[in-house]
């Protein structure tokens, strides 16, 4: 087995280079086969791991958080969905937010994770395709997406993309405040202070061929997994060979009912639908362009603006799994 190390030095504020040479040693000490890159930017992740599955790895190797693990997994697709080897994706989680890990029952201690990389196990899992603009283009307000657009690009996520307060919740959590005070109290006050100053905005959608305008959005969560960000859970249907998505409308509230929804995002409460909130679940939604609000977000990173037209990849991706770890949270 040939294994492609990619390491993010940067992870959680720099602290997580001190374990590579743990990891190093681990590695030879067992007579395992690898090479390691070194990321100075967060696309040099996709590009080594894009570079790894062309050169026959037999497992590339996330060392990073959740933003190092999406990059490294969108290496394995090409743009219309196909993966281009065989390899397989493993975690060794040095960075802050977990979410990918405790999604799908993956190691966080690294002794524990290394042993997983060694012993090869994997699952299947689906994986969301996210087609979107690079750069804001008014002229697609009110317009679903030009799929031959100069600046369309095409990107994969795991867990869940977010359309509306997520991106600026995501890059106020990413300033550096979850390096000071922890992920979960980060994020909250990164949510907290976004809450207060989002304009919610009427969104028009495309759901599996239905055209329909939600009014007054604050966010829409279209993902695969429980676990959102930092501490927000949704509980949902999926399970793991599902190639659905679940979508989570938060619409038309006032003060006075954002505490209700807060507690059911955070303690992963079941949802009735209502005029506030609103789960379905989807083989393809496509989201219009909109000038009030048009960035959007995924696996943690703020990664592009609408229009944009999510469904599932043509093939699922196999990840290194630890066959003595919890089952996984989201189908329990």
């Amino acid at each position: 087995m040939r294994y492609l190390l990619i390491l993010n030095p940067g992870s959680r504020g720099g602290k997580s280079q001190a374990n590579f040479e743990r990891i190093f040693s681990f590695l030879q000490a067992h007579r395992a086969e690898f090479d390691y890159k070194l990321t100075k930017t967060p696309e040099d992740a996709y590009t080594f791991s894009a570079e790894g599955n062309k050169k026959g790895y037999d497992v590339i190797v996330a060392v990073g958080g959740d933003g190092t693990i999406n990059r490294v997994l969108n290496g394995f697709y090409d743009s219309k969905g196909n993966r281009i080897s065989k390899a397989k994706l493993a975690v060794i989680h040095t960075g802050t937010s977990p979410d990918f890990c405790k999604s799908y029952g993956l190691p966080l201690e690294i002794p524990q994770a290394l042993r997983a990389v060694l012993e090869g196990n994997s699952i299947k899992i689906p994986v969301g395709k996210i087609m979107h603009m690079g750069e804001y283009d008014k002229r697609l307000d009110g317009r679903p997406l030009s799929l031959d657009h100069v600046h369309l690009q095409t990107s994969y996520f795991a867990c869940c993309a977010n359309i509306g307060l997520g991106a600026s919740v995501a890059r106020g959590a990413n300033s550096g405040i979850r390096d000071s005070i922890g992920d979960l109290a980060g994020t909250f006050v990164s949510l907290i202070k976004n809450l207060f100053a989002y304009q919610p905005v009427d969104v028009s959608v495309c759901i599996d061929g239905k055209k329909q305008v939600y009014e007054q959005v604050y966010n829409i969560f279209i993902g695969k997994t429980t676990y959102i960000a930092s501490g927000i859970k949704i509980k949902n249907k999926l399970l793991l060979n599902d190639d659905r998505f679940y979508t989570l409308v938060i619409k038309n509230i006032s003060p006075t009912n954002w505490l209700r929804v807060l507690r059911k995002l955070y303690r992963a409460e079941e949802f009735v639908n209502n005029k506030i909130m609103s789960l379905q679940y989807v083989q393809k939604i496509e989201v219009y362009g909109n000038c009030k609000n048009n960035e959007l977000e995924f696996d943690g990173d703020p990664r592009g603006f609408l229009p944009c037209m999510i469904e599932s990849a043509r093939d699922p991706l196999d990840v290194i799994s630890w066959a003595g770890g919890n089952k996984l949270d989201r189908r329990e």
